[in-house]
Formats: structure tokens, C-alpha cells, sequence
């Protein structure tokens, strides 16, 4: 388990060492920093701390304000450690994700985070029917024209929002992707990636192939997983997946594995059936020790 420190300054004239000096005193021994306004989506060093993140370790900060850009974004960022098994601590604020109480705190500020944007809903709403009644059309004028200027403007800040989007959540699915792809079908790839507890992104393998390629792209994705999958016999595809789960979740049992494949995966058995045993587990184990798929 270990503790691994995150620091940010807004501008190159200020440093964190004031942060690092806080965090070393905790006990933490990586430690990464960012120079970037606390609005900016921009910190790949942030992206790099979570990354690292495993079973059982805690990301630090000095305060949640050197973190989070807003109340919503500090949810996700807790929510995508949880599903690392890791936690999220403040020095000075009280949230340790590690803890009941913290946890419950950190329950009340995504209710508090809710009720705001639910309030900022109501005020839009009711300040759009306001300016249509006093005759205003509401809208983007260049846009109701079809200014092609505009269109185009618009349409590059949608690209660069959803990847942004994409950015700040692919440490929760993006490693299966990478893992399983070329040498799984998109469509077994998209059953692992919906099995994730928590459940992250609603893709379907349509979309789940266009944010892949807009990760690559941006080349924070590895290229060969948009290579072509090998076409594969019928009655491998069990063992390849069982083969996965065994490499990646070693001390799994045969029991676990068959609720896996029966309740998260939801893969029909030899016989059409629904419901896995032990049993039919071992021999689909057999079946990819003699293809060479365990590791």
C-alpha cells in the first residue's frame, strides 16, 4: 500500500515545494505536480498519479482545492480510484475515502453536488422562458443562419469535450482495452469492459471503438488496438476469456469464475444454458492451459 502525493501551482512562478514539503511529512514518496490552472483539464501529471494508483494505495493531496477543478470532477476522480481499490485522502480538509466517516462525507458533497446542478437547471430554464416571452429567440444567431464558421467552431469544441471526457475516465476501462485488443473481437473486448464494477461508460461497440480511436489519436492510447482481431474457432472463446480473468485475477476460484462468466458476462454455457458450475469451469481451465493461453 503505498501514498502517492499530488501537487499543483496555478502559474511557472510559483512552485509546489510548500506541497511536496507536506507530503513528504505524511510519508509519501512519489509525488507528482502540475503547473495549470485549477479549471484547466490539461494536467497530464494528475492523469499519471491516478494511473499509478493500485489495490489498497491513497492519493494526497495538501487541500482538495490543489486537486479537483470542481465539486462534480472531485466525485469522479474518487469514484474512478474506488473502482482501482484505492482511496483519497486531504491533510486539510476532512475526506479520507479510506474511512466510513469519510466516505459519508464524501456521500454529502456529491448530494450537494446534485442539488446544485439541479438549481442551475431550474435558474436556466426559467431565464430561457423569461427572454421568450419578452420576445428573444433563444440560441446561437450564427448558428440559426447556419454560418458555417460557426458550425465548425462549435462542432471542434464538442470534439475537444468529449475527449476531455474520455481523458479523465479511460484509467477505468481503457486497461482492459489494451490488454484484450488485438487478440479478443471488439464484441468480447465491450462484455469485459460493461462487466466493470462500478460500470463505467454506457458504450456500445460502436462508440467503444470511436473513443479508442480518439485516444490513439491522442496518443495516450496504444495504437495496435485498432489492429485486426484474428478470426477464432467457435469453441475457443470461453477458454480465451476464462484465460483472461485467470491471468489478470490469479487467485480467482473456480466458483468465482463461474459467477463471473454467468452473472457479469452472462455467457450462454456449452449447453445453452445460463448458469455456470465449477465443474464446466475447470474443463474450459483444461481447454486453455492446452491452447497456451494461461499464463
Amino acid at each position: 500500500m503505498a501514498l502517492i502525493g499530488y501537487a499543483r501551482v496555478s502559474t511557472d512562478e510559483q512552485d509546489t515545494v510548500a506541497q511536496q514539503d507536506a507530503l513528504r511529512v505524511q510519508g509519501c514518496v512519489e509525488i507528482f505536480e502540475d503547473k495549470a490552472s485549477g479549471a484547466s483539464k490539461e494536467r497530464p501529471n494528475l492523469a499519471r498519479a491516478l494511473g499509478r494508483a493500485g489495490q489498497g494505495d491513497t492519493l494526497l493531496v495538501v487541500r482538495i482545492d490543489r486537486l479537483a477543478r470542481s465539486l462534480s470532477h472531485l466525485l469522479e476522480i474518487v469514484e474512478t480510484l474506488r473502482g482501482k481499490g484505492a482511496y483519497f485522502r486531504s491533510i486539510h480538509d476532512p475526506i479520507d475515502t479510506s474511512s466510513a466517516q469519510g466516505m459519508l462525507m464524501t456521500q454529502m458533497l456529491g448530494a450537494f453536488a446534485e442539488f446544485e446542478r439541479a438549481l442551475i437547471r431550474e435558474r436556466t430554464r426559467a431565464g430561457i422562458k423569461a427572454a421568450v416571452a419578452r420576445g428573444a429567440k433563444p440560441g446561437n444567431p450564427r448558428m440559426r443562419e447556419r454560418d458555417p464558421v460557426a458550425i465548425s467552431n462549435i462542432r471542434v469544441s464538442h470534439n475537444e469535450r468529449h475527449l476531455n471526457e474520455l481523458l479523465d475516465g479511460r484509467h477505468r476501462w481503457l486497461p482492459t482495452v489494451e490488454r484484450l485488443r488485438p487478440h479478443l473481437p471488439w464484441a468480447l473486448v465491450l462484455r469485459q469492459v460493461l462487466a466493470i464494477t462500478p460500470p463505467v461508460r454506457s458504450f456500445s461497440e460502436r462508440t467503444l471503438v470511436k473513443a479508442c480511436r480518439n485516444l490513439v489519436r491522442a496518443s495516450v492510447a496504444n495504437p495496435a488496438i485498432l489492429q485486426k482481431s484474428p478470426r477464432l474457432p467457435p469453441d475457443t472463446r470461453v477458454a480465451r476469456l476464462v484465460a483472461d480473468r485467470l491471468n489478470t485475477h490469479p487467485d480467482a476460484t473456480l466458483r468465482d469464475i463461474a459467477t463471473w462468466l454467468s452473472r457479469d458476462l452472462r455467457e450462454p454455457t456449452p449447453r445453452d444454458g445460463l448458469c455456470w458450475t465449477p465443474e464446466s469451469v475447470r474443463r474450459v481451465i483444461s481447454q486453455a492451459r492446452a491452447l497456451h493461453l494461461v499464463a
